[in-house]
């Protein structure tokens, strides 16, 4: 008798603990994973829903302290829009909501009121809580008062071609990312509006599913840049300054940690304001230092150089006769002056930018060695870095029998790469010779404190 009771104890005592637990994770899931979710809803109790409803995780920049600061966020307010069929005085009830709303042009809302076949009609977006409210207050007929969410950039061009935007894709019809980070994570920063379940333990085991189990974890992240807001500003007030003193039609730069490949500035001029991108010229949309390539010139020459070193082929003591001009291939090679500097050592090939200097090393090297080594620095291939339409290097020229085609690629001539490939093969440099993968995001974040590193 006595371990029959104790048996209906320990059973009542398991399922007071297993409905306690329940109970637990049913309020983590309410409280934290879908908290804002379903304040929204609350919200949408007493405040009508407009259509142009979005939901999505948040893109931050870190600062140099690790702390976070919105790069890309949502704003929320009132769309205003009007009932036509309910308006008998339109004259009148442009009067009482221009009171509210002075921002409003009467030529526009008068023809829409006259729109008597219509039920809806927009006369104002992304209006202020204050203002939203104050119009709703008044309580006029056939004005409604529509909460509406919108993407907000509070750096306004800062990193724009890297933060890119969310616009309306090719149907017209759907907010996407259509550039830079808001496209490549446009899975894992969109938020679907099925979160909120009526049915308990649907809601709390697919929950379960969803966050502990599934290979993305579920939709909605906020996204953690490398991108760091003040060394962002400071690179693109150097570009704003040249651009001033120069007037080029195209200037960028990219600093990148050469360890980890974490981008750390990234700009390009010409740019754009993320907040009024329907302004902005479209050809200026795509980001130049990863969707377009460019022969680098005498950037490349320092790649030659530690090639040559590496491979052995030259030592820092290395001398060669220069002459100002070589013909190779029955095509004529010069330095940029045209001017011969004699019997020159390897460091003076640097330090004057010869490009007979790197042309000596290529022949040294040999056409397979010196192609095999370019493509050991990534120059042949994409980076593969986290921003979307990555161009791919024109580098055929190295696969040519001909010694011309080597030796003017020595100094960047007749091969073509991406400035972000550029910068990962000068990165190999400063990296002991381990070619880094440059990206710029660093991690996604879940509800309820969940991770993915990236």
């Amino acid at each position: 008798m006595r371990s029959r009771f104790a048996y209906r104890v320990r059973f009542i005592a398991f399922l007071i603990i297993a409905v306690a637990v329940v109970l637990l994770i049913r309020l983590y899931f309410l409280q934290v994973v879908h908290g804002k979710e379903y304040r929204l809803k609350a919200e949408s109790q007493y405040v009508k829903q407009s259509s142009n409803q979005i939901d999505r995780g948040t893109i931050y920049f870190t600062q140099r302290d690790g702390s976070l600061i919105s790069a890309a966020t949502l704003n929320s307010g009132y769309t205003i829009a009007l009932n036509p069929t309910l308006i008998q005085n339109p004259e009148k009830t442009y009067g009482s909501l221009a009171a509210a709303l002075p921002s409003i042009d009467k030529a526009s809302f008068l023809e829409k009121t006259a729109k008597k076949e219509d039920t809806y009609e927009e006369i104002a977006r992304k209006v202020s809580d204050q203002t939203g409210q104050d119009i709703a207050a008044l309580n006029i007929p056939g004005v409604q008062t529509l909460r509406e969410r919108w993407r907000f950039y509070p750096g306004n061009s800062l990193a724009a071609h890297t933060i890119g935007f969310l616009g309306y894709g090719g149907d017209g019809k759907t907010l996407t990312g259509q550039y830079g980070l808001e496209r490549s994570y446009e899975t894992a920063l969109t938020r679907e509006g099925g979160g909120l379940y009526l049915n308990f333990f649907a809601d709390l085991f697919t929950n379960i599913r969803t966050q502990f189990f599934s290979d993305d974890a579920s939709a909605g992240a906020d996204l953690v840049t490398s991108i760091e807001p003040s060394t962002q500003q400071f690179l693109e007030g150097i570009l704003d300054r040249y651009g001033t003193a120069w007037n080029p039609k195209i200037a960028g730069g990219i600093i990148m940690d050469p360890k980890t490949g974490a981008v750390i500035a990234m700009a390009s001029r010409p740019t754009f304001d993320l907040n009024n991108f329907k302004d902005a010229d479209a050809n200026d949309f795509a980001d130049p230092l990863v969707q377009r390539v460019y022969e680098f010139g005498s950037t490349m020459k320092a790649i030659t150089m530690a090639a040559g070193i590496d491979s052995g082929t030259v030592t820092p003591t290395t001398q060669y006769n220069d002459t100002g001009c070589i013909t190779v291939d029955t095509a004529k090679i010069c330095n940029y002056d045209h001017k011969a500097r004699g019997v020159v050592p390897m460091q003076e090939v640097l330090n004057q930018s010869l490009n007979l200097g790197v042309s000596f090393i290529a022949t040294k090297m040999g056409n397979q060695a010196f192609t095999d080594y370019f493509k050991r620095f990534g120059i042949a291939e994409e980076t593969g870095i986290d921003l979307p339409s990555e161009a791919t290097p024109l580098v055929s020229n190295l696969e040519s029998p001909r010694q011309v085609e080597h030796d003017t690629a020595a100094f960047g001539q007749g091969i073509a790469l991406t400035p972000i490939a550029m910068t990962r093969a000068l990165a190999t440099l400063a990296n002991h010779g381990v070619v880094p993968g440059p990206h710029v995001g660093v991690e996604l974040r879940y509800g309820g404190g969940i991770t993915k590193k990236l």
